[in-house]
């Protein structure tokens, strides 16, 4: 039997993980799959047809040593999504290359160091009366701060020190998202799976579970899908797995993110889906 590992990290104690329900399809198609962490530098991963990074939801708390195991299993063997493309969406910034293919990004500034005076211009420059700032590098909803003016100027300290010299971005706050929620569309090797409605808990606006967003299975408009597949074309290599979060804001459909690390691909709300993943592997590879 030929085996495959999950990339993931050393406890999921705190976090929702449906990976488990890939298990039983690959291994209906001659597979065994292993999870390994990240974190553990003694790990050999040459005996493995593959490596699928799934979730290594700490990987922000250490960038440079999480790509640096990347590039070791990508050195041993193959690695999924590929090297290059990891590398290209681990830094937000890349939301800058989107926006310069005329792919609908939600307005944003970014900032190199925290300058107190660029976000109090940012209500301004953006019309709006809250806004978001969160790390170029993050995961989970991790240092997301959403600010009204007095806010910004109550956590002004904390902002500094949370900032400090590390490059953030700056966007309105959108209030669709608590109004509507956020939509992500599920592609497996450049097909649609699934798509999802995620809505942050009463007072929140984080979607995340863990976070006490809900969600919901939904079939999404033409709209929702051209904005997605527009962003995935302007990508710089293809991929096994990618996860497209949109927002609707001033009437447009707008990419928040591309997640193409680590995303939850929510195995557990469209039944289809995990033979749909395995199905995109054999493919994936085979035209590798």
């Amino acid at each position: 039997m030929k085996k495959i590992a999950f990339l993931s990290m050393d406890s999921l104690d705190d976090f929702f993980v449906y990976d488990d329900l890939l298990i039983t399809p690959f291994g209906q198609v001659g597979y065994q799959v292993e999870t390994v962490s990240w974190r553990n530098s003694e790990q050999d991963y040459s005996g493995y047809e593959a490596v699928i990074v799934r979730s290594p939801w700490d990987y922000q708390q250490a960038p440079q040593a999480f790509m640096a195991c990347l590039e070791q299993i990508d050195s041993q063997t193959r690695l999924m999504n590929p090297l290059s493309l990891m590398q290209w969406n681990v830094d937000k910034r890349y939301l800058r290359e989107l926006a310069s293919a005329d792919v609908a990004v939600l307005p944003t500034l970014w900032l190199d160091d925290y300058h107190h005076e660029t976000l109090v211009n940012a209500f301004e420059a953006f019309g709006c009366d809250e806004i978001v700032i969160k790390p170029c590098i993050s995961a989970n909803a991790d240092d997301t701060f959403r600010l009204s003016r007095a806010d910004l100027d109550l956590r002004q300290a904390q902002l500094a020190q949370v900032f400090s010299k590390r490059p953030a971005m700056v966007q309105p706050f959108v209030t669709s998202v608590v109004e509507q929620g956020e939509v992500s569309l599920f592609y497996f090797a450049g097909e649609l799976s699934h798509a999802i409605l995620k809505t942050p808990k009463q007072g929140d606006f984080r979607v995340q579970e863990e976070h006490g967003g809900t969600l919901a299975v939904i079939t999404p408009e033409q709209a929702v899908i051209a904005s997605a597949e527009q962003a995935l074309s302007a990508m710089p290599t293809g991929y096994l797995y990618a996860r497209v979060d949109l927002l609707q804001h001033q009437g447009k459909w707008c990419i928040i993110e591309l997640e193409l690390i680590e995303p939850s691909l929510y195995f557990n709300l469209d039944d289809t889906s995990p033979q749909k993943f395995v199905d995109a592997y054999l493919r994936y590879a085979e035209d590798k």
